[in-house]
Order: structure tokens, then sequence, then C-alpha cells
């Protein structure tokens, strides 16, 4: 059985033509063969933008691409019958699918509805700054096009707490509605960080988290997915997404594996969240991600023995997604924190050829980025896809004991990584008893020279400056 890989198939700036469907669909073998064993496909609903929208900006959540609406029926990634074929053709060749989910927010009403509300403090949302105003806000959801195929459900004010703009002055403020609050089990950035963008679902009003379920159920009945990732989990009541997945796995009878963003670097934060989820999913390691990009940038100053200090591969590594970088760190994002090129190929082997975390592929690591133009780094990837379908096994020691060259073995087949974020040099490692005698190569062709495993199982493996080598026996 292969080891979990887990793909990002998208970047902010993919084209919308041609369609991201179709290229999921021709590219399923071709991933399966390279070691990828899931794929988290982008939001599939229309969104504020149409053909433009990333998928964020949520607007119908049934309209995974059928119907006439923000001036286009497919999405940026195509219609709804391209993305179920995508599907099917992934799970055919073994592949599982994740659907990234996006509740946090509603853009690009149908309608305005006068409300009172009170201006808040952007910056700590408890301080009310203008008090009960009447403000017109885009908080009318009707789906006239979709004719309530699928839902009759229409949305108002009262299904949201707060909103970001009022059409009356032409103002951008963020306002919380008369009688709400925000929610509660939420990050404290901003005094209370309930709030993100566009229209705020409320997730203390029952209709809200009713539909929400109604919705769920409908999305795996119609796609057949095999989990989620959670969009902005920071932002929502903890306790809503125990019981929207509690509920969703009693439906389906499956595990639905599930990963949360709850984008912070203090990993107390995200264990934190796990505790209060009752660990009922999973996390991307965000700290771990703002570990590779300080190396990245630090000119070899930084400390590679403590790269996996605090993260959550470290504190808690069953429940932890490692990536290195993603849609929102890409150049030109509000996340921007882009790990340099030179340090992919260290930062990949950190998190493939190790026992912990759940490795997560990023499409624009794999294929490059249109914008700014970027090349992929798939040769290298594919050879420590190769090695982690194939060596990364078993007891797992560790050389972290320098500040710049560190290494690890696996013993049972044979695997010896080492890895250095200044100038090269050599480890004496061990790898087993059972290899003494026998000549390990490096499997990335970084190292020329090989090495002879000696009578006690140890090799003096040795790594070029500022680069990754990873020694395999010959055959």
């Amino acid at each position: 059985m292969k080891q979990g890989v887990l793909m990002q198939y998208f970047e902010w700036y993919l084209p919308s033509d041609p369609h991201l469907y179709q290229k999921v669909k021709a590219d399923a073998q071709h991933l399966f063969d390279i070691g990828v064993t899931a794929l988290w496909l982008p939001p599939a609903f229309k969104g504020i933008g149409g053909t433009q929208d990333v998928g964020y900006g949520v607007y119908d959540l049934y309209d995974l691409g059928e119907f006439y609406q923000k001036g286009t029926v497919p999405t940026k990634y195509g219609t709804k019958d391209e993305y179920l074929q995508a599907i099917q053709a992934l799970q055919q060749v073994g592949i599982q699918v994740y659907g990234d989910i996006v509740l946090n927010h509603k853009m690009g009403a149908d309608g305005y509805e006068d409300v009172k509300a009170s201006e808040v403090n952007q910056h700590d949302t408890y301080d009310i700054e203008k008090q009960n105003e009447w403000i017109q806000v885009p908080t009318l959801f009707t789906f006239p096009n979709r004719h309530q195929k699928y839902s009759d459900f229409t949305w108002d004010w009262s299904c949201f707490d707060g909103i970001d703009y009022d059409a009356k002055t032409k103002r951008h403020a963020t306002f919380l509605f008369q009688d709400k609050t925000w929610d509660s089990q939420v990050d404290n950035e901003n005094g209370n960080y309930d709030y993100l963008m566009g229209a705020d679902l409320d997730f203390s009003n029952h209709r809200v988290v009713s539909e929400l379920k109604r919705w769920g159920e409908w999305y795996l009945d119609t796609t057949h997915i095999d989990g989620f990732r959670l969009d902005a989990v920071k932002h929502i009541n903890a306790s809503f997404y125990q019981d929207w997945l509690y509920h969703m796995r009693q439906y389906t009878h499956q595990e639905l594996f599930t990963v949360g963003e709850y984008w912070h670097g203090d990993v107390q934060k995200l264990l934190q969240y796990l505790s209060e989820v009752n660990y009922s999913l999973s996390l991307f390691d965000v700290p771990l991600h703002y570990h590779f990009y300080e190396a990245s940038r630090s000119f070899g100053q930084y400390d590679m023995s403590q790269i996996f200090n605090n993260t959550l591969v470290q504190k808690a590594c069953m429940n932890a997604v490692t990536f290195v970088d993603n849609h929102d760190t890409q150049p030109q994002q509000g996340l921007q924190s882009w790990v340099l090129d030179w340090f992919k190929p260290l930062a990949y082997a950190l998190i493939l050829l190790r026992k912990d975390g759940y490795p997560c592929i990023f499409y624009g690591d794999y294929y490059g980025i249109e914008k700014p133009s970027l090349s992929g780094q798939n040769q290298v990837i594919d050879r420590l896809l190769y090695l982690r379908q194939y060596y990364a096994y078993g007891q797992q020691n560790d050389y972290f004991y320098d500040r710049h060259i560190i290494g690890w073995t696996r013993e049972a087949y044979g695997l010896a990584c080492i890895m250095t974020n200044q100038n090269g040099g050599q480890l004496y490692m061990y790898v087993g008893q059972q290899y003494q005698n026998q000549i390990f190569y490096d499997y990335l062709e970084n190292v020329n020279e090989t090495v002879t495993i000696d009578d006690k199982g140890y090799g003096l493996f040795t790594v070029q400056d500022g680069s990754v080598s990873v020694y395999i026996p010959k055959k």
C-alpha cells in the first residue's frame, strides 16, 4: 500500500481556459504513477467573479457549473459535468478526492436590505465606534437563475452577523448587525477574528446550520468525494465544524478525511483548535511552512537542527498535514511567504521522506506558476516521490546535531538523507547492519561519489553546498 501523498491541484493564477477539470481528468493516471494518493481540488461552486473567481468569493454553493449565474455557466475550472468526470477519473485510478469547502461567508448578493448595525473597529471588533445606524447591505440571496433547484432556501440579513459595506453611503467598514454577536470559538486576533470578508455567516442561527448540513449531504451525494479541505476555520465557531463533520460522517458512514486551514504561525493556536474540535480533523502545519520560508531566506544563518521545533508535525503528528507552499503563500498573494527555489528540494525531502505528517505537494511547485512566471520542480519532486514510495520506510534515525548539516536514515529498504543550508560536508549515519559492505549512491545525482557501508552498518555520507542528497543501495 502506498504511503499517503496529497496534492493541491491548483494555483491562484491559473487561466480559466483550458478548463482545469479537463486537465485533471487527463492527468489522473500520471498522478497515480508518481505516487499521489489524494487530490485537493479547488472550490467547485459559483463565485462572485464568475470565470475569474478562484472559488473563495462564494455566491451559490449549489451551482457547481450548471446554471447561468454571474455571467457564466462554468466556473473558472469548468462545468459541473467536467467536475464529476474529473472526480470519477481520479477515483478509478485509485486517487481520493478532497473538496475545498468555503462556508465562512457569501458574496455577490441578488438584492439589498436595510438593517440596523454598529460599525466596529477593524483592529478590535469588540470596540464599537458607531452604534445602531441604518445601513443598506447586500445580504439577499435568492439565486433567481437556479429556480430553487436543489434548495429553496433564501438567505437574508438574519443569516449573517456582519458585513463590510454600506451601499447607502458607499462606505467600506466592518459592521455588526443589531442583536447579533460575533462567534466566540474563533481566533482572538483583532479581539475576535470571526469577521473575515463578505456577508459573514451566523453559525448560531439554526436555520443556517440546518441548511449547511442539507447542502453537505447534497454535495456528497452529487460528487461522491472522499474528504474535505476546510477554508478559514479560525473564523468559524469550532463547534460548528465538529458537529458538521460528525453529521457528514454519520450520513455517509465514511471516514471523510478532513484538513482545516487555520492560518497561524503559533503552534499553540493550532493545538488549542484541535482540542476544541476533539481532534476530529487535521490542520495544515503553518509553523513548519514559516520555518521553511525563514530558512530559505536567512543566507545560511538558519539553525537547521531546529527546523521541526514548535511545529504541528512535532507536537501532534497524527493531525499534521505538512506543506511547502500553497495558493495563499505564492507571490503577489495576501499571505505571500514564498519558499525560495534553492530550498524547495530540501523542504520537500523534509516532508516526503520522514515518518511523521501527511505531506501535501503544491501544483505551483510541481507544474510552475503563471504569474510571475516561475518554473516547476517536477523532476526533483518526482524523484522524492519515488523514494517515498519505495524506500522511506522503517526505523528512522535522526542526526539533527549540527546547525547546518542535518540528516536521517530509514532502515527498512535503506535510505540516508543529508542536507545543508550552508557549506557542504559529511555525516556518519547508521542505516542498518544488514547493509554492511553494500554500496549506496545519491539518487538525486547531486553527489557522484558512492558510499560503502561499514561492518557496523554506518556510512559516511556527503552533501554539496546548499543542497540535499538521498542515498539508496545500488542494485
